[in-house]
This record gives structure tokens, C-alpha cells and sequence, in this order.
């Protein structure tokens, strides 16, 4: 599991097509695996759910993001998880943070 977690100021809608977008673009493996959204009063949360191919790893492996907004105040939290073949503890990660870090690169940039 590789995890990334960031306070942000902007809008939501904005940040959170971006990711979707981009996330889809940017891997020919990559798909959307379903969401959720969530709205009290004036704070927002949407959970979607990320698959691609990892081409090291020869696997499949899933990236989980929550956004939580209140006006242009956000919060981010991205866990990446899977890749690895083995059955009692993982081999390798290195899918899990290529995926985690494309995503990475999209928030900064955003």
C-alpha cells in the first residue's frame, strides 16, 4: 500500500474532473471502477475507485481517492494498493507507487 495525503485550496469539481481525466488518459490499462458522493450542508466527499495494469508486476492494482471539500478548502487521500503476486506478504510495490506518484503529479499541477 502506498499512500499520499495533502490539504489544498480550490475547487472541487475542478480537481476532481482533473483526476479523472488525467488518471484515465494517462495509462491505456486504466479504468474507472465506480465512486461515491456525499454531500452535509456545505461539505462535500467524493470516493473513486482507479484500476490499471502494471506492466513491472505483470499485475493489476487499484488506487482509491477520497476528496473532502468545504467552499475552496480540500482534502486529498490517495491510497494505492495490490500489484504484488505473492500469497503471505508482498514481493514488490513499485506499481503501487508509479500509480500513486502519476497521481501525485497531477494534484501538483492542478
Amino acid at each position: 500500500m502506498a499512500k499520499y495525503e495533502r490539504r489544498l485550496t480550490g475547487n472541487f469539481d475542478t480537481l476532481l474532473n482533473k483526476l479523472h481525466t488525467e488518471i484515465l488518459s494517462g495509462s491505456i490499462s486504466a479504468s474507472f471502477q465506480g465512486g461515491s458522493d456525499y454531500t452535509v450542508d456545505d461539505v462535500r466527499c467524493a470516493v473513486r475507485v482507479y484500476e490499471r495494469y502494471s506492466w513491472v508486476g505483470s499485475n493489476r492494482l487499484a488506487a482509491n481517492i477520497t476528496l473532502v471539500g468545504q467552499g475552496d478548502q480540500l482534502f486529498l487521500s490517495v491510497i494505492a494498493s495490490g500489484g504484488s503476486q505473492a500469497v503471505f506478504f508482498k514481493v514488490n510495490t513499485w506499481g503501487e507507487e508509479s500509480f500513486l506518484n502519476k497521481i501525485i503529479r497531477i494534484v501538483e499541477r492542478a
